[in-house]
């Protein structure tokens, strides 16, 4: 999600230094998922059927899913599903009602719910409706749209969050094939991580279907004033009216990036690959819904630079939607291989200049984590046990996996290294695996082949460690050695900022240059910043979050009326959460940061809500 950092990929959304609860003591149980309730061992759910209406007005989902089991321990007639915040109506088995028992609410978790079947029974049907408030859906007034006319809704399941809109087994060792019949206003149109046809009729109603079993976390849903604008054979964006020739533009390498991964790492599985441009509330960079990624517009520069997040989005069709974790502990395997991937089809599309500038800012992104970060939430392998699975959201899964398996790529060889991915894709192709099946997979392929070079000491070390193991690559950039000379020049006295040329500077390299400065700034230092280059009022999102930053952290008021603008027109937490935690800092930052939030609060998703409240209250 995935799950961008400012070298525009899809990271640290959310941040953790959340203490695990003193109970959670011993060794954690391999393969067992501590964010569920659900009896997968017992009874497995294969297939959903959902028939859904969604009623603006109540800010409610509802109708029924049917869902088709198998016994996986036989005589067990126990079902048990996650909820969370639903309205179980009633559940039936072949048109006759079955006992059910919606259990006490779990703060992080929701609510079991536990359903008594018959011997045979081989499918149910549950019928139910969601709450306003639902943690998995965001509900948009046409106000909060960018075309102003008609309301918008969206899901995010990621990580445990379809639970608060379909009642299932909410663990991403549980995979489903979906159908769906999504009954909306005729004006607007539905679409979802399933197939979508772009030629569909404007009706009201929209059939959809996934053939492919996938998690639960990868089920999506959109409805909105959408149209649609082909980029390609396979590839196009669904968007409002208003931001799609922009959003098309943008992204129109999009194609080319699927057929140059597809050389690299095998055949796209899924079909079609589209992209969905949400209003600017969505709360992270993307989300990787197999054939429809979600995206938000914050993305959209003008000039291809921030389109890396594209890259990570397709990444995640080979490494999470094809093989993806088990486990919320597991994540790495799917964040870190897919951070690995976006560095690689970058430099396939833009070429190794690129690739070296956003691994350089990547590379300081996790040192930031790690400087942040308590020692236990530096382990790739992490202890999630008693905390919400939104913790494990940080550069850890991703930077530090992404940077192991660059490592292994040095020692082997990249083209060796390359045929170990291929290879791993097609072992594992739609199943969801643990961190130990992987590192019993390397001890069969890798660790075998090449015994002179790689170590299980070593594997375990990046694994189940803190930190970044002593002699671990360090990327290296050329294209920053001038930036470093300017800022260095400038702030010694020997450079007005007039006097540096940045007439050739990438995006990269202004990130470069921002996010390398000191702390401490005089006032004197940042006017001269902000005259020469119009920091303040720059387009590119992430620019104006690394400028707004440092306006913050020394208080420079003449940035304080874009920075409440910026608080309030946008809703991913990457780039407003350090901007509020840096505001509330002081009595007065904090004041200026609950104005701001107070107006944003009703435009922005649930999670993004419960991520700042706290530095504002």
């Amino acid at each position: 999600m995935a799950a961008c950092s400012p070298n525009n990929k899809v990271i640290n959304e959310t941040d953790t230094a959340v203490p695990a609860k003193a109970e959670d003591t011993g060794s954690i149980e391999v393969g067992k998922d501590y964010h569920s309730f659900a009896n997968p061992e017992e009874i497995t759910v294969t297939h959903l059927d959902l028939d859904l209406r969604a009623d603006f007005e109540l800010k409610q989902l509802s109708g029924t899913v049917g869902l088709d089991i198998q016994r996986a321990q036989p005589g067990a007639n126990t079902l048990v599903l996650d909820t969370r915040d639903l309205d179980i109506k009633k559940v039936t088995v072949a048109g006759e009602a079955v006992p059910f028992e919606l259990k006490t609410a779990d703060e992080n978790l929701g609510s079991a719910l536990y359903i008594e079947l018959p011997t045979n029974a081989e499918r149910l049907l549950i019928e139910y409706q969601t709450s306003p408030s639902a943690s998995g859906a965001q509900w948009l007034t046409p106000a909060q749209t960018a075309g102003k006319k008609h309301p918008f809704l969206f899901t995010q399941a990621q990580a445990i969050h379809a639970r608060s809109f379909i009642p299932l087994q909410d663990s991403p060792k549980v995979r489903v094939t979906y159908t769906a019949t999504i009954r909306t206003p005729k004006e607007l149109l539905a679409v979802m991580s399933a197939s979508n046809d772009p030629d569909t009729e404007r009706d009201g109603v929209y059939e959809f279907n996934m053939p492919q079993a996938i998690p639960s976390y990868l089920i999506a849903l959109a409805i909105g004033d959408l149209e649609f604008q082909a980029m390609g054979p396979r590839t196009g964006v669904y968007a409002e009216p208003s931001m799609l020739q922009a959003a098309a533009k943008e992204f129109e390498d999009t194609e080319s990036m699927l057929i140059a991964t597809e050389n690299k790492y095998g055949p796209y599985g899924w079909d079609r690959y589209d992209l969905l441009i949400l209003p600017p509330s969505f709360p992270f960079g993307g989300m990787e819904n197999p054939r429809l990624s979600f995206i938000t517009p914050t993305v959209i520069a003008g000039d291809k630079s921030l389109v890396a997040l594209i890259a990570h989005e397709l990444a995640h069709s080979w490494s999470g939607n094809t093989v993806t974790n088990a486990t919320w502990r597991d994540l790495w395997l799917n964040e870190g291989f897919t951070t690995y991937l976006t560095y690689r089809i970058m430099e396939m599309i833009y070429g190794e200049a690129r690739y070296n500038m956003e691994a350089v800012l990547g590379y300081q992104d996790l040192q930031n984590d790690i400087a942040s970060l308590t020692s236990k939430d530096q382990i790739l392998a992490i202890d999630l046990r008693g905390r919400d699975a939104d913790d494990v959201f940080s550069n850890i899964p991703y930077e530090k996996g992404a940077l192991f398996l660059r490592e292994i790529e040095q020692k082997i060889g990249r083209d060796n290294f390359d045929t170990f991915l291929l290879q791993y894709f097609e072992d594992f192709a739609f199943k969801s695996i643990t961190t130990d099946e992987f590192i019993a997979y390397l001890k069969t392929t890798l660790l075998a082949q090449y015994p002179d070079k790689l170590s299980a000491e070593r594997i375990d070390l990046w694994i189940f460690e803190p930190g970044i193991p002593e002699g671990a690559p360090v990327p290296e950039s050329d294209a920053f050695v001038n930036v470093d000379s300017a800022r260095d020049a400038w702030l010694g006295g020997n450079m007005s900022a007039n006097e540096i040329d940045t007439n050739a500077w990438t995006v990269h390299q202004w990130l470069y240059f921002l996010n390398n400065m000191p702390e401490q700034l005089n006032d004197k230092q940042l006017l001269a910043l902000d005259t020469a280059f119009d920091l303040t009022n720059s387009k590119n999102n992430e620019i104006a979050h690394s400028w707004l930053m440092i306006a913050v952290q020394n208080e420079y008021k003449p940035a304080y009326d874009r920075l409440f603008d910026y608080l309030t027109s946008i809703g991913r937490n990457k780039l407003v959460k350090p901007l509020y935690r840096e505001l509330s800092k002081t009595k007065e930052g904090k004041a200026f940061a609950k104005k701001a939030f107070d107006k944003a609060k009703a435009g922005y998703h649930p999670l993004t809500v419960s991520a700042n409240e706290g530095f504002v209250n």
